[in-house]
């Protein structure tokens, strides 16, 4: 007979405060903050031609060797002067030399010009030139008269304006364009040293995904359905610059995904999945990846993508030892593309060693209304209008993934917030997250 100090099992049912509590969602900015704690760079870096620079992180700064440009020169088609020859309009000139791009002219004796063009350098003694159409030629284009009184250093390029000897033209960690491109080779560098490309591997779990083009819309079995973050996802990695291996759809075995995820490992920076990061019976991913190494599981407080799993995989000692990093994104198509935006991005862009890795936002207007809040921050699929405004798409939906392609931008709306009309609001520009 039980004491009147206890009590059976059965004797007091349970409450919910003796329920175990889940864990409070995760804030955005902290679970990026974390997960960049654990992305250092690679250090592997190659040399590539300035042809095909377009998007890599420089891995060492660019210093000129050489002005640009190197001498004075005519920004226009006229006359090389000395505008001290020059007191009034109508004053006429005998023209010495004809300087063409490329060519280099004797000294400009006082009191006469030089016809020039673009480009080509000032002879010794001018100061300024004067454009053809304040000029007019005489005596078959022996001499030349004047209708406007140049200043000195009028319609002319300075030696070095652009690019001056030793400086540091491309810095370490930028990622590069193709004015940065043109920089480069404007200082004569036929390559460039860029960090090597993260190494990712990318597959999907699922028994219910077919790829497009095995199977006809027609013939698709009941709960099947086409695999189209797989598309969406190598797109966005080789945006970034990064070496994809498909390794395309394990099945839902165990044994299969164990088998996915060693080989993986081995020659690869990154694991990236999306969905299967659960705890239900045929979700492989989760133990698998704790049995090979460690997985940490987030709920994170955003809105779409609150699921991701982020954990390394170790490398068989007789390998590359180390371990490699493991991902798993939500499997909703949107949560899964804003999910790779705002978190996988940087994460990819820290092993590259760029020395830049956020988006700013811009205050745009909302010409629209959002009288619901939500618990969680969310990013909410939007584009600009002829209005300068922000229109935003009917259906916010993790799973319509219409919503992603018809917006230019997202909008980042805090947490327990309304949006009215007219309203200022956060916009991030998809152009710069997937450039």
């Amino acid at each position: 007979m039980a004491s009147a100090l206890t009590t059976t099992p059965t004797d007091t049912p349970l409450t919910m405060s003796d329920a175990p509590r889940r864990p409070p969602l995760m804030p955005l900015d902290e679970a990026l903050q974390r997960l960049l704690a654990h992305a250092a760079p690679l250090g592997r870096a190659e040399q590539v031609s300035t042809f095909d620079a377009d998007g890599r992180v420089l891995a060492q700064d660019v210093v000129s060797a050489l002005q640009v440009p190197p001498h004075d020169n005519s920004s226009m088609d006229g006359y090389a002067v000395r505008s001290a020859d020059l007191v009034h309009a109508g004053i006429e000139l005998p023209v010495s030399q004809r300087i063409a791009a490329g060519q280099f002219g004797t000294p400009l004796a006082p009191g006469s010009a030089a016809r020039i063009f673009t480009g080509a350098p000032l002879p010794q003694g001018a100061d300024s030139v004067v454009m053809q159409e304040d000029a007019e030629p005489l005596e078959g284009g022996a001499r030349v008269r004047f209708a406007a009184v140049p200043a000195p250093g009028q319609w002319v390029r300075a030696a070095g304006e652009d690019v001056t000897r030793g400086a540091v033209v491309l810095q370490k960690g930028e990622r590069l364009a193709p004015a940065s491109m043109g920089l480069a080779a404007g200082i004569g560098l036929a390559e460039l040293c860029v960090a090597a490309r993260p190494r990712v591997a990318l597959f999907s779990t699922g028994d219910e995904l077919v790829m497009p083009g095995e199977v006809p819309p027609a013939q698709m079995a009941p709960g099947a359905i086409y695999n189209s973050n797989r598309f969406f996802l190598r797109a966005l990695l080789l945006r970034l610059g990064c070496a994809v291996t498909d390794l395309g759809i394990v099945p839902d075995r165990r044994d299969a995904t164990l088998a996915a995820l060693r080989s993986a490992a081995e020659g690869h920076d990154l694991i990236l999945t999306s969905g299967g990061v659960s705890v239900g019976e045929e979700d492989h991913i989760k133990p698998a990846v704790e049995q090979l190494g460690t997985l940490d599981l987030w709920q994170i407080a955003m809105k779409p993508g609150k699921p991701f799993a982020y954990g390394q995989i170790r490398r068989a000692a007789g390998g590359q030892g180390g371990a490699a990093h493991f991902m798993g994104l939500p499997g909703n198509p949107v949560s899964s593309f804003v999910t790779f935006l705002l978190l996988v991005r940087p994460f990819l862009l820290k092993l590259l060693g760029a020395a830049r890795l956020d988006v700013p936002a811009l205050a745009l207007r909302a010409d629209f209304d959002l009288p619901k809040a939500d618990k969680r921050r969310e990013f909410l699929r939007a584009r600009r209008n002829g209005q300068g405004g922000l229109d935003l798409f009917t259906n916010q939906s993790s799973g319509v993934l219409t919503s992603a392609h018809w917006a230019d931008g997202l909008i980042d709306h805090p947490a327990g917030a309304t949006i009215a009309r007219g309203d200022t609001v956060r916009f991030i520009p998809l152009a710069e997250l997937l450039a």
